[in-house]
């Protein structure tokens, strides 16, 4: 049964995942190892928490975070200018027909997490939660 967009109503197939975890970890040694010729990202530390494939393969989102900062977004532009030279890098580790072209986008996830936590702490949730029913 397929979604929108030739999306499966149960989800990505195992192979999606499978892909997708090898791209991930093929993009995670490119950043850790390369030097990129573009300014922006010198001395920059990029980390793939992610990366979801397309059903047909030839798209992958990529979602990356900075350690200890949250200012990926600056860099997209950036990571839009190497990802001919990344997808290059995956056609050469990767035994694939096709190899997705990559797209990026900010993982929040963390910093989403960390709004909740504060918000829980918060006096008055915390009031809520200690105060007993009648």
């Amino acid at each position: 049964m397929k979604g929108p967009a030739g999306v499966s109503a149960h989800g990505p197939s195992t192979r999606q995942l499978r892909v997708a975890e090898e791209v991930r970890r093929v993009l995670a040694e490119l950043f850790a190892r390369t030097e990129f010729r573009d300014p922006e990202l010198l001395d920059v530390r990029i980390t793939v928490t992610e990366v979801r494939i397309s059903p047909d393969f030839r798209h992958a989102t990529a979602f990356v975070t900075r350690l200890g900062r949250s200012d990926v977004e600056v860099l997209l532009p950036a990571l839009k200018r190497v990802a001919p030279f990344l997808r290059t890098g995956l056609s050469k580790a990767l035994n694939l027909r096709t190899v997705p072209e990559i797209h990026f986008q900010p993982d929040t996830a963390l910093d989403n997490a960390m709004e909740l936590d504060e918000i829980m702490r918060s006096p008055e949730v915390q009031r809520d939660l200690n105060s007993k029913p009648e």
